[in-house]
């Protein structure tokens, strides 16, 4: 039997502003993370990103995303590892540090290699070292899904939460 495909739907041109846009996902609290890395000279790179999802438990897999404008873009899409920390309550100057620009991140800072070279930062609520599975262009972001070869978790660790472009160590009332 020969079925014709459905012809594809566009969807319609937003009827709101980026600000419009940016505020009303501000509405949805998040977890924050740092996403860690060495480029292909070996160089430390890291960033602070709540765009962090499960995906699927067999295989174990994860997502996050990262602005086509970071600098650090060619470091992850190139590279084969990076880790991905949950950053604990007591965890928001290292959230700030790693959004900063223009600072060295990783000045004075404790690591620790990780199974696979990327650096691990200490007391992190959890941590899920990945390989670099695939990665997906869509809109001003490359998506990243990354295969979990090693996590942990640190017992009786709060999360720090992002909402409304504010970090916060407890739940805002």
């Amino acid at each position: 039997m020969n079925r014709s495909l459905p012809r594809p739907v566009l969807a319609l041109p937003p009827s709101f502003s980026r600000r419009e846009f940016r505020t009303a996902l501000g509405m949805f609290a998040t977890g924050v993370t740092i996403v860690t890395a060495r480029n292909a000279a070996g160089a430390l790179v890291g960033l602070t990103a709540n765009s962090f999802n499960s995906v699927s438990l067999d295989p174990p897999l994860v997502l996050w995303s990262l602005s086509h404008g970071a600098s650090s873009l060619s470091a992850f899409a190139n590279g084969s590892h990076y880790a991905i920390h949950v950053l604990a309550a007591d965890q928001k100057t290292l959230a700030e540090r790693f959004a900063a620009r223009g600072i060295d991140r990783w000045d004075g800072l404790e690591h620790r290699p990780g199974i696979s070279g990327a650096p691990l930062l200490v007391g992190a609520a959890a941590t899920f070292e990945c390989f670099n599975r695939s990665r997906y262009q869509e809109g001003d972001h490359t998506i990243f899904v990354g295969e979990v070869e090693r996590c942990e978790h640190r017992a009786g660790a709060s999360p720090l939460l992002y909402h409304g472009g504010r970090f916060y160590t407890e739940h805002p009332l």
